[in-house]
């Protein structure tokens, strides 16, 4: 990393103020959706879609929702120009889409171009020739004029293709590599081809100011997008279109900023893919927008199987942390966040708000088509109480006590740290289950009779002590106080400060209930215990009888002595 001085800023700043749209801090429409995903992200893959491939690709674009669709650059290949033929000879573009193709401004290149779209309904003529000074420079070795000729030398021959081209055609312009531009050149170019289209109000030209490669800040890209929108001739009759790369990670944020900056319409890939570092994420923008309460246009109702598709058509993988697709993007491991998380989601059960607030989760999963078990909330040693408590209700229907479920949350980590592995719902219940429900050593209950006469319960207990079994007896003012003064007359086990909690276990339980039970023991620790059966006075006293063999569990393990 010796080399610094050879890098220097490529990019050029307008040549006075434009920073009107840092005064607006949202945008409050979504732009003209236009998918590359067919063209510039295709060209992008290790191995490129085929003919099958890219049709169903172009299905589910439609089912998404895309209105304009860049179908390829038909002149580059047989397959890509047999695409387009066989998306026009088939009907298959449906009436309310446009499709595009890309163009250099070549003359046999273009003749091919029309030859492919012969008989569109609706299509965009993308015409494109590279304007930056590295290009112009380095590529072309050809001065400003013959760049701008070469740009208006195409314009002329689409438009006269055009007028003698069965079809319906629409047409945009791309001065590529606008970001490593001189702005007053890429105006001049760009008012230059517009003068050869001279687009009306009723029928709109395309300007597209790419960010062939990401050069600068996001806020340079904006500044840029203004300057260009406020000077560009006829004004009134054109999309001001962005297309913007992702070189230096800030792709997402250039494309928000333009859209402040006045873009009116975007063309990226699904998931980012293209050149290099890639395209611009629409699904990362359009679910920004939809977070804000902004309808984006596109359906991503179920983003996974959407993704499911592009991952095998395309053999690129979505990243487990790409925004809102990402496997583990709504997932929680630190027990602070899964707290706040389940804290949230109870607080929406209880209140109904109108607005989605939950701390941590930027939009609902559910609207995505995520789930909230084994989506939000996933257990590692790394994992706190309210979250481990949160995956057993929603996945097994208990509702532990607060404390409760500190203290199996301790149990969990045990576990998980111990394997150093992430555990699942079935496993956590698995430990609940083992730690805490109907405990029987070294106390077993076998059979419980009672009787209740003014007021007064007694209770006649059959328990296996010890490896015997045992008769004990005892009275109190309810059916769980007798069975405490039980256990204390008969065995010598003496607990205080119990504490109770029932529920009916709704998760695949029949008609089961649950019951939750801590005791206090000589020394003021808390323990608790959990019974499950059909019957909620069985349930309650296998929760007690579990309380008292888990403090008999701790009492034990605290007189062994420790090994020196």
């Amino acid at each position: 990393m010796n080399n610094v001085n050879k890098y220097t800023r490529q990019y050029f700043l307008p040549p006075e103020p434009c920073f009107d749209w840092v005064h607006k801090d949202h945008v409050d429409r979504p732009p003209i959706w236009c998918s590359v995903d067919l063209r510039d992200g295709n060209q992008a893959l290790i191995v490129p879609m085929n003919l099958e491939e890219k049709l169903a690709y172009f299905q589910l674009l439609v089912e998404i929702g895309f209105k304009e669709i860049e179908v390829g650059f038909p002149a580059a290949s047989d397959t890509e120009f047999e695409f387009v033929r066989t998306l026009i000879e088939r009907d298959l573009v449906p009436s309310d889409v446009t499709i595009q193709v890309l163009t250099q401004s070549r003359d046999h290149i273009i003749e091919r171009t029309f030859e492919a779209i012969r008989g569109a309904k609706r299509a965009i003529v993308h015409l494109y020739n590279s304007t930056s000074v590295a290009q112009r420079e380095q590529v072309f070795r050809a001065d400003k004029d013959e760049i701008v000729n070469i740009a208006v030398t195409g314009a002329e021959q689409i438009r006269d293709l055009a007028r003698t081209t069965p079809g319906n055609f629409f047409f945009q312009y791309s001065p590529e590599s606008f970001t490593g531009t001189e702005l007053d050149f890429a105006l001049e170019i760009c008012n230059a081809v517009l003068d050869v289209w001279k687009p009306t109000p009723d029928r709109k030209v395309i300007i597209n100011l790419p960010a062939t490669v990401e050069l600068s800040m996001p806020h340079v890209y904006a500044s840029q997008i203004e300057y260009m929108g406020k000077r560009l001739a006829r004004r009134d009759a054109i999309v001001l279109s962005v297309h913007p790369h992702n070189d230096r990670g800030t792709g997402v944020a250039a494309a928000e900023l333009a859209m402040l900056a006045g873009a009116e319409r975007l063309e990226g890939t699904l998931f980012g893919n293209g050149e290099r570092t890639g395209n611009v994420d629409i699904v990362t923008l359009a679910l920004n927008l939809y977070s804000h309460g902004i309808d984006p246009g596109l359906d991503f109702s179920n983003l996974p199987a959407i993704q499911a598709r592009v991952e095998a058509l395309t053999k690129m993988q979505v990243s487990r942390r790409h925004p809102y697709a990402g496997e583990l993007v709504f997932t929680a491991f630190s027990g602070s966040h899964q707290d706040a998380i389940a804290k949230g989601m109870k607080w929406r059960e209880e209140k109904s708000p109108e607005h989605w607030t939950v701390p941590y989760l930027p939009i609902d999963p559910k609207d995505i088509g995520r789930e909230y078990e084994g989506d939000i909330i996933r257990i590692n040693s790394q994992s706190g109480k309210g979250g481990i408590g949160y995956v057993l209700e929603q996945s097994h229907g208990f509702d532990l006590p607060p404390k409760m479920r500190e203290q199996l949350g301790y149990a969990v980590k045990r576990v998980s740290d111990r394997e150093q592995k992430e555990l699942s719902a079935d496993e956590i219940a698995e430990i609940f289950m083992r730690e805490f429900v109907n405990l029987g050593q070294p106390l077993d209950l076998v059979e419980l009779t009672g009787t209740d006469a003014r007021g007064s319960h007694r209770v006649r207990a059959t328990v296996v002590w010890q490896g015997e079994t045992v008769e004990i007896e005892g009275a109190g003012n309810g059916r769980l106080d007798a069975l405490c003064h039980a256990l204390e007359e008969g065995l010598g086990i003496r607990v205080a400060n119990l504490t109770y909690k029932e529920h009916a276990l709704e998760v695949g339980s029949g008609s089961r209930a649950v019951a939750y039970i801590s005791v206090d023991d000589e020394e003021g620790n808390t323990h608790f215990g959990c019974g499950v059966d059909t019957d909620i006075m069985e349930a309650s006293a296998k929760a007690l009888v579990s309380a008292v063999n888990r403090m008999l569990a701790h009492r034990a393990e605290m007189a062994v002595p420790v090994s020196k």
